[in-house]
């Protein structure tokens, strides 16, 4: 099969497991061969710049919004608390006919506007984040954000990063997913043509790796495994890799000089530690397995 802009998801369930590292380094090897886009979809807390290198200057930095909060018109408010009982969230109080709305609380929902008789509440566009863009990474160009502290809206963050990476023109997008399950994880995995999973062998790696597993089998995205850090327990290694059966695609092994290179910002791509041929290994396995020809 021949296809362009196809979407390649690097996930985890468990964090702190390797999958930026495998992120960033895949998208350095992709690069040589296709045109490509890499997308940070971990909006909450975004690393893959790091791992390619860091960036000093962005091309473009955004403000997004995706949600919206209530808040107090100047109307005086009716004391008839309404808003307060309908509120799921607890983030309106009402103390002496004054409204209090706690913004870290507030959702975004709406049914306090409904059910505010006198107008005093109203709701409005609050901004997020910001979408970062960097041109040329290492040859590919980087689609990143940041959510801003306390707010909300992180899966549609991450549909709107997806959506910004198809106005280039590629024949690949690699999308570093957030770890867990959650919103960000289903908006990223969401259209994945194949999901490359990343654990590490621990009772909580193999454990977050099966919940995430279930995300990616309601999609029906074909999927790999790769175990790092696997030398730190090679039973729990073999019962993983025994368990994934034909789906098992390659190992990465623990390796300190990883950590020190990421504090000095040097692409894995640009050591030269064993990490750095064994997830060469795994790119050149991981192009068999692909459903594609990229053209």
């Amino acid at each position: 099969m021949v296809m362009s802009n196809f979407n390649l998801v690097i996930a985890s369930g468990k964090g702190g497991v390797g999958k930026s590292m495998l992120s960033a380094t895949l998208a350095h090897y992709f690069a040589k061969k296709y045109r490509l886009v890499a997308v940070d979809a971990d909006v909450d807390t975004p690393n893959l710049d790091l791992w390619l290198g860091g960036i000093k200057h962005w091309d473009q930095i955004n403000k997004i919004s995706v949600s919206q909060q209530a808040f107090a018109t100047n109307k005086a408010c009716p004391d008839c608390q309404n808003c307060a009982d309908i509120c799921q969230f607890g983030a309106l109080t009402l103390k002496n006919d004054h409204l209090h709305i706690n913004p870290f609380l507030c959702e975004g929902c709406g049914a306090c506007q409904e059910l505010c008789p006198s107008g005093t509440i109203k709701m409005k566009k609050v901004i997020a984040g910001q979408i970062k863009i960097k041109n040329n990474v290492s040859g590919f160009p980087l689609v990143s954000a940041q959510l801003y502290p306390g707010q909300t809206g992180s899966g549609k963050i991450v549909d709107r990063l997806k959506q910004i990476s198809h106005k280039f023109n590629r024949q690949l997008t690699i999308i570093d997913s957030p770890a867990g399950t959650s919103c960000p994880v289903i908006a990223a995995l969401n259209d994945a043509n194949f999901a490359l999973l990343i654990t590490e062998p621990t009772p909580t790696g193999f454990s977050d790796l099966k919940r995430v597993l279930t995300v990616v089998k309601f999609f029906k995205i074909p999927w790999a495994l790769v175990v790092n850090k696997w030398d730190i327990n090679p039973r729990q290694t073999q019962t993983i890799t025994t368990w994934s059966k034909h789906h098992f695609l390659g190992q990465i092994g623990y390796d300190q000089n990883i950590f020190k290179a990421i504090a000095d910002l040097k692409p894995i791509y640009k050591t030269n530690l064993p990490v750095k041929q064994e997830i060469k290994t795994i790119y050149s396995k991981l192009l068999k397995r692909l459903p594609v020809n990229f053209h």
